[in-house]
């Protein structure tokens, strides 16, 4: 499989998952134009490069009768998802009013030039040869007449992608969610690179009217094209699946930077555990249930302390250090250390009991978040002074 056909299956697999995504969001907002553009973007970018691949494009050429049909059919699809894109942005960035009557025109354009470009391809009549998708257009530049047609495709898709450009670099600039902006500024890059598409198609087709041969480029000029339209279904998707993706990767980060915490506490007070380990490989997978499975971490490392508060009160008063910040993750990873050590070898809970000393208390009108972020900050700490004492010991 060439370089070619690779990128061609990737962009027609993510244009198409990217449309099978939105569909129940068009379902919840059938009324919203910005919600159908968006959705007729994702189609038509998956279908332009999907009915243009070798093994879909000759049985089509086959049914329709025509060698290379596909060709028209594809770029007119490339004319809907640049109308499209201009839609949504449109519609995001204008007040409703406006919105309205300026997409309406943006519609008009696009599609007329859709039709005029059908039309053009069967005056014209390319070559009738059955070829493969990315020689179909070399084989044809040589005919001044298709030349024209081709200047007149590219030309279309360069002034969608300035527009498109302009108007995603300006959005991103004013929008204030941050996973939006990081979709603009992809669409912003994406389209940069659909004009360097545009601008390697111009040289090719007037290189080839003056006699060059122009194949070298071709290569440059799918990979452009496809890597454009990468950044875009990327940068068109992020914003509805960004923040979760981050969530979770936070949360799982979170996870595992507890675990070196939760599992000296188990090993002493194995209790605190709602329901056995498997072992401490198993933290590294990545979990069914994060979000139920990290609460759970946090509220056993909770009972962890709660257990062990004999052993932390008499830590309290055996690491008395006046010039040490009372509420430091360090601080309180030392009396951990030491509340388990002492635990672990029997002392503590004849000497000492009571309540846990507030040194070491959960914070109170902390919320979740903020007892996951003091906790995860106390657990690195306290895997740093376990290391450094195993280290120690070897040294020994």
């Amino acid at each position: 499989m060439t370089l070619y056909d690779c990128l061609s299956h990737l962009c027609a697999v993510a244009g198409i998952a990217a449309f099978l995504y939105q569909l129940p969001e068009l379902a919840r907002r059938r009324n919203d134009a910005a919600v159908w553009a968006l959705s007729s973007y994702f189609l038509a970018s998956g279908l332009s490069f999907l009915i243009d691949l070798n093994e879909i494009r000759n049985h089509i050429a086959a049914f329709l009768g025509h060698p290379n049909i596909t060709t028209v059919v594809t770029q007119s699809a490339v004319v809907v998802l640049t109308g499209a894109q201009q839609v949504v942005l449109i519609h995001w960035s204008k007040p409703p009013h406006e919105a309205r009557a300026l997409a309406k025109r943006c519609v008009y354009f696009f599609l007329g030039t859709m039709v005029t470009l059908v039309a053009l391809f069967f005056l014209i009549d390319p070559y009738r040869a059955s070829v493969s998708a990315e020689n179909s257009l070399l084989l044809n530049m040589g005919d001044p007449g298709y030349a024209l047609y081709l200047l007149f495709y590219v030309t279309v898709c360069a002034v969608g992608q300035v527009a498109t450009l302009h108007m995603a670099y300006r959005h991103r600039r004013v929008t204030h969610r941050p996973w939006l902006r990081v979709g603009m500024q992809a669409v912003t890059v994406g389209a940069a690179f659909i004009l360097v598409y545009c601008l390697i198609r111009y040289t090719q087709t007037i290189g080839t009217q003056l006699g060059y041969d122009m194949r070298r480029l071709e290569p440059a000029y799918w990979l452009a094209g496809s890597v454009g339209s990468l950044l875009q279904l990327f940068g068109w998707t992020v914003p509805a699946w960004g923040s979760t993706v981050s969530l979770w990767i936070s949360n799982y980060h979170a996870y595992l930077r507890l675990s070196p915490l939760w599992w000296a506490m188990y090993r002493v007070v194995p209790t605190i555990a709602l329901e056995p380990p498997r072992s401490p490989w198993f933290d590294v997978l990545l979990p069914r249930g994060l979000r139920f499975r990290l609460y759970r971490r946090v509220i056993e490392i909770l009972d962890g302390y709660l257990e062990l508060r004999p052993q932390l009160s008499l830590a309290v008063q055996q690491c008395s250090d006046p010039e040490a910040e009372s509420n430091s993750p360090d601080r309180e990873a030392r009396l951990l250390h030491m509340a388990l050590q002492a635990r672990a070898n029997g002392c503590g809970s004849a000497q000492l009991s009571g309540a846990l000393s507030g040194d070491v208390a959960t914070k109170p009108g902390m919320n979740f978040s903020d007892e996951v972020e003091r906790l995860t900050r106390v657990a690195v700490a306290f895997a740093r002074i376990t290391a450094d004492e195993r280290g120690s010991v070897r040294r020994v």
